[in-house]
This record gives C-alpha cells, structure tokens and sequence, in this order.
C-alpha cells in the first residue's frame, strides 16, 4: 500500500538545494507522482523550475521509508516557487491542481499527511497581518475536498538567514510570519509547526542548501511521526543524515542508477552492460 504525502508551498518546498552537495537518495520504497505515474524517486522530485533542486521532501521519505518497512510512500509535488499565500486562495489555479493531484494519487493510495512550506513572498508589506486567516481557509478546504479532517498538516518556519542579503533582503518580516505559522499550529487541531533553527542558505540568501534541507525533512518526519511540534533541531539530526547517505542499496536501486548514468552519458552501453552483468551475479 502506498502512504501518500501531498507537497505544497513556494521553492523551499520544490527544493532548491543544489544537487551535488549532497549524495543522491534512491529507494525503491519511495515513489513519486510524474505523469500519472507512481515512479521511483529521484531528485530534483518537485520540477517546478529548471533551476529545482534537492528538497526536505526525500530526507523525509528516506526516514519514513525506514520505519514503515512493509509500505511504500508516495509524494505528490505540487509547489510553485516565488507563490504568494493569495496565489494558494482557493480559488486559485495552484490550489485547485494540488486538489486535482492529491484526489488522483488517492485512487492508488492513502493520502497520509500534507506538507507545507511558504512564506518568503509574504514576508513584507504587512502580509503577516492576514496570513492566519488566509492559511485556515487553504487547510480547512483542502480537509473538507479531500475527506480527511484529521489528515497532519506539517508547516515549516522560515530561516533566519532572510533578511539580510541576495533575494532574501526583501524578506525583512520574516519573523512575524514565523509567529503566526507557529501560532497556527499551535491552535489549530492536527497542526505541527517544524523549527527552520540553524538551517543555513544558498548563497542566494532565500534558499536552504542542501545538507539543511536534508536536516528540514528530518524535522519534518519528526513532527509527524511523533504528532509533536519540532521547536528546536534534533540533537543527532547530523547522525541522521549520515545513516541516510550510508544506506546499502538494493539490485533494483543499483540497476536504476546505472540506467540513469547511462542516459545522461556518465557511462557507455558497454559499461552499462558489464555493470548488469555483475549486479546479476551478486
């Protein structure tokens, strides 16, 4: 049975986390949605834009993957970086094909948890004020859509690196929409609010690198794996993320990266071949 995770929110969620700064995750377990197709995983999973990149989603499924060794997880990416909280309206094309995706995943799955991250295209202009109201409308509705009222709704904080420097400069209220996504939370019933503590950006100053993302998605995990808020990082979240790079892959998994190393030309047909050869004698 696949557990489905629908992804939403701006380009922290999509991923922006350069991908070679970290080893790739592959795990035959963990699926992801791509023409109507459940696939094996592999990064950049939420394509929104050329420039996509790792995200807090594949940590996340590596850690669940890991404590449900009987189920397959399936993620479902629907978000759309620089997406402001109007843009998520319910009325609006973002919201209605996140709709659209998570009601076909559901044919073919348990739609499980819904994560979210967004808030830097918020973060001026006072857009704080109404943010609370706007979000309780997305949630509410995307339940009530969806038919699971109960479903976890894991948010995200933003950084503290917002504010200073490159695109992130613009983001001078970074803070007060932390309060009111932590007072969300907080309030609202199967809500968990997820600490952005000590992660760190690209240089671009708006996008969490790669190894953070890596420690977000463990955060995340946390929180709904345990139905608990994540206020500060996990003591042995670099312990974590080490296990998750050290893991031993399986024949399928090997055979599917040698299929992609050879499509991308890192290898010729001839290697391909000699590789199979040998993961078929193992």
């Amino acid at each position: 049975m696949i557990k489905s995770f629908l992804m939403i929110g701006q380009s922290n969620m999509a991923g922006r986390g350069i991908i070679h700064e970290v080893p790739p995750i592959y795990n035959e377990r963990i699926q992801m949605l791509r023409n109507g197709r459940w696939q094996m995983m592999t990064e950049p999973i939420n394509y929104d834009r050329p420039v996509s990149g790792i995200s807090l989603v594949g940590s996340f499924a590596e850690a669940w993957s890991r404590q449900n060794q009987d189920d397959k997880i399936g993620l479902i990416p629907c978000a759309e970086g620089a997406s402001s909280l109007d843009e998520w309206a319910i009325d609006q094309p973002l919201f209605q094909h996140a709709l659209m995706e998570a009601k076909f995943a559901m044919e073919s799955s348990k739609l499980t948890g819904i994560l979210w991250h967004q808030g830097e295209s918020d973060s001026m202009n006072g857009n704080y004020k109404s943010y609370y109201k706007k979000l309780l409308s997305i949630v509410e509705e995307f339940r009530k859509a969806l038919n699971v009222p109960d479903i976890p709704f894991i948010i995200g904080g933003l950084g503290d690196f917002l504010g200073k420097e490159g695109f992130g400069k613009y983001s001078t209220e970074y803070h007060h929409i932390n309060q009111e996504l932590k007072r969300f939370a907080l309030e609202q019933d199967h809500c968990y609010f997820v600490t952005a503590e000590d992660l760190t950006s690209n240089p671009d100053g708006i996008h969490i690198d790669a190894i953070s993302q890596r420690k977000f998605g463990l955060r995340y995990f946390e929180a709904f794996s345990k139905k608990q808020h994540v206020l500060e990082p996990l003591s042995n979240e670099n312990e974590l993320v080490d296990l998750i790079h050290a893991r031993t892959y399986t024949k399928t998994e090997k055979t599917y990266m040698e299929t992609l190393d050879l499509a991308v030309g890192k290898i010729s047909y001839g290697e391909f071949e000699s590789q199979l050869i040998e993961l078929n004698k193992s």
